[in-house]
């Protein structure tokens, strides 16, 4: 079950150079910068209500956010829901046609576990599945 919007990563080549809107002229905070080396990322995040902004930017060159950002620049990478049981989200998407680029989960940013869905799927939109953390 989809619980929430989780956040909305926007990707930047430099985010120091992306802090300069963001935070500086938006007023947003910074919790915290964090490398998600499965990713191969490193990650500013600014919480908003319920969510984040996250500025996402590749630390390799082979990865798929440095191939996203090389064809088509900064800006959206991608939106991220929260789920309650991710295994089974999984299942259920798999189980109705929709293609996956993660067909398991992967560890994301805070230790939390990941999926993408491919955007031919989600209407070009790139989508990614956060499990939710127990309270």
């Amino acid at each position: 079950m989809i619980t929430n919007i989780d956040h909305i990563a926007v990707i930047v080549a430099d985010i120091d150079a992306a802090l300069e809107f963001w935070r500086d002229a938006l007023g947003l905070e910074v919790s915290r910068v964090e490398e998600v080396p499965a990713q191969e990322a490193e990650v500013a995040f600014l919480p908003l209500g319920q969510g984040e902004i996250e500025l996402v930017r590749p630390t390799s060159d082979d990865s798929g956010a440095a191939r996203f950002l090389a064809k088509r620049g900064a800006g959206m990478h991608h939106i991220a829901l929260e789920v309650d049981d991710l295994e089974a989200t999984l299942a259920r998407l798999k189980a109705k046609g929709v293609r996956l680029i993660n067909e398991s989960p992967l560890e994301a940013a805070g230790g939390r576990r990941a999926a993408f869905v491919h955007p031919q799927s989600a209407n070009g939109v790139l989508l990614e599945l956060y499990e939710s953390i127990p309270e």
